[in-house]
C-alpha cells in the first residue's frame, strides 16, 4: 500500500471537472485507489464519492493505492493534485 497526503491548491478545490479528471487517471490503474479527508474514505475511481469529499482550497487528502501498480499510480494521482489540478 501506498498513501501521499497531498493538499488542494487550485480555487475551485476538486469541483466536478477536476474530480472527473482525477477518476479518469485513477481508473488508468489496476491498483485499488482510496482517498481519504478527514474520517471520510471514498472510491477514488467514483465520481460521486470524489465529490462527496467536498475538497475545497487548502483541504488535505490521503490518496491511498493499493495493487500492483500502487507506487506509480499514487505519485501520479498527487502530481496531478499538486498540479493545481490543470486548472
Amino acid at each position: 500500500m501506498k498513501e501521499m497526503l497531498v493538499t488542494i491548491v487550485n480555487d475551485t478545490g476538486l469541483h466536478a471537472r477536476p474530480a472527473a479528471q482525477f477518476v479518469q487517471r485513477a481508473q488508468r490503474f489496476k491498483a485499488d485507489i482510496s482517498v481519504k479527508k478527514e474520517e471520510m474514505c471514498v472510491n477514488g475511481k467514483s465520481m460521486i464519492g470524489i465529490l462527496t469529499l467536498g475538497a475545497n482550497k487548502g483541504s488535505q487528502i490521503k490518496i491511498i493505492a493499493n495493487g500492483e501498480d500502487e507506487v506509480e499510480a499514487a505519485k501520479q494521482l498527487a502530481e496531478f493534485v499538486n498540479s493545481g489540478l490543470e486548472e
